[in-house]
């Protein structure tokens, strides 16, 4: 019997790439002896991405399906609704953007033939096209991290990789709502093995991912891997706490040789913003935990189906 390869696309407004994406795909179906499943998953799209997809299925209904949410859950979402879906021996993740080429799965599974391996990721030696702050953030992202995290992150590997079937549910025995899957995939363990590519620009349109939206997503990844923001706010704390101490100590000696009180206003002041920033800074740190302690007791689904392929007999419709 024919292994089966589960491919999942997450697609956000991309009406311009969904058929491009599955005709690269389609190219390198004979490079490999897998049975190809297409899971798209649509995120909400506010533009024609589901009539697209839609397309794609009534012309290939053996091979493609599609899950639709009832809005835009974001990426990590579609992730894991994706995995869900699947039931391939090997899995798949990749954009649709098409910014990682698809005949990297050629390489990909020529090395997870090692049965050591498990995992197959692929990795940018570069950053070329992006923007400045952009690439130096990422950069400075990925030192920050591996300094503070649990588990090693690898600078520049993308979410696009081939997985065992046992990796796969390895990831999906962890059902948190705050998911940073970089994180997850290296903490659930496994051996994974790289394949290297100079980066790639969009096939069209803009990447959907802000500089805010990154910057919340890297500081995701700092709170669900790492408690030392937490240290960090303990030990600065307690580090202004003794210079305190040090500068009255030292302004009660000056009043009480020079009786000069009025001159000090300036350093008092100082010090008191200094003590007052750092206490709403800690309190915004211990407030990002508390969120998502909030966040996680709610128990709130992940994503919402709206709409799925109508005559995918075997998946169940789902809310998770």
């Amino acid at each position: 019997m024919v292994q089966q390869l589960s491919l999942i696309i997450p697609c956000y407004n991309e009406e311009n790439t969904v058929s491009a994406c599955f005709n690269a795909i389609q190219k390198i179906e004979q490079e490999i002896p897998l049975e190809f499943e297409y899971i798209f998953v649509n995120d909400g799209s506010t533009d024609s991405t589901l009539a697209k997809i839609k397309a794609l299925h009534h012309a290939y209904p053996a091979s493609i399906s599609y899950l639709s949410f009832s809005r835009n859950f974001g990426k990590e979402a579609a992730i894991f609704a994706g995995l869900e879906a699947s039931s391939g021996e090997y899995v798949t993740l990749l954009d649709a953007d098409l910014q990682d080429p698809p005949e990297l799965l050629i390489d990909m599974w020529e090395k997870i033939q090692d049965v050591e391996i498990d995992c197959v990721a692929a990795q940018r030696t570069d950053r070329k096209g992006e923007q400045l702050l952009v690439s130096a953030s990422s950069k400075l992202f990925y030192k920050v991290i591996n300094k503070i995290s649990e588990v090693p992150i690898v600078d520049g590997v993308r979410d696009f990789r081939l997985m065992t079937r046992q990796m796969v549910d390895a990831i999906l025995s962890i059902s948190e709502v705050n998911r940073f899957s970089k994180g997850i995939f290296a903490w659930v363990g496994f051996n994974t093995a790289y394949v290297t590519y100079a980066n790639q620009e969009r096939m069209s349109g803009q990447s959907k991912w802000s500089f805010k939206n990154k910057v919340s997503y890297a500081i995701d990844g700092m709170v669900n891997f790492s408690a030392a923001p937490l240290v960090f706010a303990t030990y600065m704390g307690m580090s202004i706490v003794g210079v305190d101490i040090l500068i009255m100590f030292i302004l009660f000696v000056r009043q009480l040789v020079f009786h000069n009180s009025v001159s000090g206003w300036t350093s008092m002041s100082l010090i008191i913003l200094l003590c007052f920033g750092f206490l709403m800074f800690t309190l915004g740190i211990i407030g990002r935990y508390i969120a998502d302690i909030f966040s996680e007791s709610k128990n709130r689904p992940i994503y919402i189906i709206k709409e799925k392929s109508p005559d995918d007999e075997k998946k169940k419709n789902k809310v998770k």
